[in-house]
């Protein structure tokens, strides 16, 4: 999994500076938010959906090995072949293999996160294969020769105004304006002849039913629908974590993501397959399920309640980290709160770019809030912080035996539990801080402390203690 290795402080700091991005992030995710809140308040039972929803989630991880045997049982019997991937090299060699068994020098795709994870399309382009992203946002960003910013909505970042210049110099599109329907018309002309062109289609999912062996793509354009049924050959590639084991699981989470996501009491267009049939859609039919550190993430009891995302992406648009520097600032594919607990997970800890990532947030709680299946974002990012400097100070190398911070939450984690020097440490800071300390506040700290004050103010010491009250008062 590609990960930038600068943290994402650097990265973000680059993106404040970028005020059209700013105001475009703030413009889709505020409209976003109050659509979404609206559909989800015409359920009177959503909290007991999400509590379904999370139930599911996490009885199918606690029996994960038995769920997806048994969806490979279900697709090997519908027709289907099944391919288990260790991660992204293992995963990108099955698919290539399969587009060149075929023959195939053009591949079309659809919704599939998984293959921007594993970088799927690098891979075949090295093997002189082309592949043509058929959701129009995904059309974008890769005319746009950019990175996904936005689980949902990968072209987040753009306005119609740039989409339009996009379409004028790659498409040719010459006298096109910047109205919705034409952009889409324009997209709609030029993937049609690649989709009666492709011998294979790609695609993710975002359910597997173990019980029947039916995969599930939910989508808002149809070109899904286009990208599954008409090329000969059918590759999805998912995550092993996306099996549910019964259809009637599917009943809770087609009402949890739609309204969680584009903010639809139902999905414009859900597609379901169970292996191939004859006559009609592909006459084959290839399963890919990747691993790629979700194993690892699996053997954490705390952690792994990140593989129960359903990629809804509602904590993106409620958080004020995300709004403000988008996605481009998360260094991976998955972007946003979720982004911060699950990419140092798959990737593994010990890289600056991941280790970074637990601390891209304000820790508000509005993630956890909105997460359809109950996800609690703000506890798995202090749990990875905690993992995060335990893993540093565990590296044995001298940087992190030296580390200010480091050696600085020792000291306090001493004095916090020893009472008769965490009451000296008081007098101590009460003397020390009168040249700082102004209306009971201290707005600025000197020398690298600078940083704690440089947003925000810290309450002074005060001039007498609540123990020292006591002990004057009830002696």
């Amino acid at each position: 999994m590609k990960v930038s290795e600068r943290p994402f402080q650097a990265l973000a700091r680059e993106a404040l500076a970028d005020s059209q991005l700013r105001r475009n992030l703030g413009h889709a995710t505020a409209t976003i938010r109050k659509k979404r809140a609206a559909a989800v308040s015409e359920l009177p039972d959503w909290e007991e959906l999400r509590e379904a929803g999370a139930a599911i989630k996490e009885r199918t991880l606690r029996h994960l090995d038995e769920y997806l045997v048994r969806l490979e049982e279900s697709v090997t019997k519908a027709g289907g072949e099944v391919h288990w991937a260790r991660d992204a090299r293992e995963a990108n060699r099955i698919v290539a293999g399969i587009a060149k068994g075929h023959g195939a020098r053009e591949v079309v795709k659809v919704k599939s996160i998984a293959t921007d994870e594993i970088r799927l399309n690098d891979h075949l382009e090295k093997e002189g294969i082309e592949a043509v992203e058929t959701d129009l946002a995904e059309l974008i960003i890769q005319l746009a020769g950019e990175e996904s910013s936005h689980i949902l909505v990968p072209a987040i970042h753009k306005n119609r105004a740039e989409i339009r210049e996009l379409f004028r110099e790659k498409l040719g599109a010459k006298d096109l304006s910047d109205d919705p329907r034409d952009l889409t018309e324009t997209a709609r002309r030029y993937l049609r002849e690649r989709f009666l062109a492709a011998k294979v289609g790609i695609s993710g999912a975002n359910f597997a039913v173990a019980e029947t062996g039916t995969i599930c793509v939910v989508e808002s354009e149809g070109n899904g629908r286009m990208c599954t049924t008409l090329p000969e050959v059918l590759v999805t590639v998912m995550g092993i974590e996306k099996v549910v084991p019964t259809w009637r699981d599917l009943e809770v989470f087609m009402q949890l993501l739609p309204r969680s996501s584009t903010a639809e009491r139902m999905n414009p267009y859900t597609s379901f397959w169970s292996g191939t049939s004859s006559g009609e859609g592909p006459r084959e039919f290839h399963l890919v399920l990747l691993d790629n550190g979700r194993t690892q993430a699996l053997s954490d009891p705390k952690g792994r309640q990140a593989l129960r995302c359903i990629r809804c992406s509602a904590c993106l648009n409620v958080c004020p980290v995300y709004e403000r520097v988008g996605g481009h600032s998360y260094g991976s594919v998955y972007p946003g709160p979720i982004g911060a607990i699950l990419t140092p997970q798959l990737t593994g800890l010990g890289r600056k770019g991941p280790d970074s990532l637990p601390y891209a947030s304000s820790l508000c709680g509005a993630c956890y809030e909105v997460c359809p299946v109950k996800i609690n974002i703000p506890e798995v990012l202090i749990h990875l912080r905690g993992r995060v400097v335990r893993n540093r100070q565990d590296s044995g190398s001298p940087a992190a035996k030296l580390d200010p911070e480091g050696a600085a939450m020792r000291t306090l984690a001493r004095t916090f539990a020893d009472r008769r020097l965490y009451e000296a440490a008081q007098k101590l800071a009460r003397a020390g801080q009168w040249p700082l300390a102004r209306g009971g506040r201290i707005r600025r700290l000197p020398g690298p402390l600078s940083g704690w004050t440089a947003v925000r103010d810290l309450e002074a010491v005060p001039r007498k203690t609540f123990r020292e009250w006591w002990r004057r008062e009830r002696g």
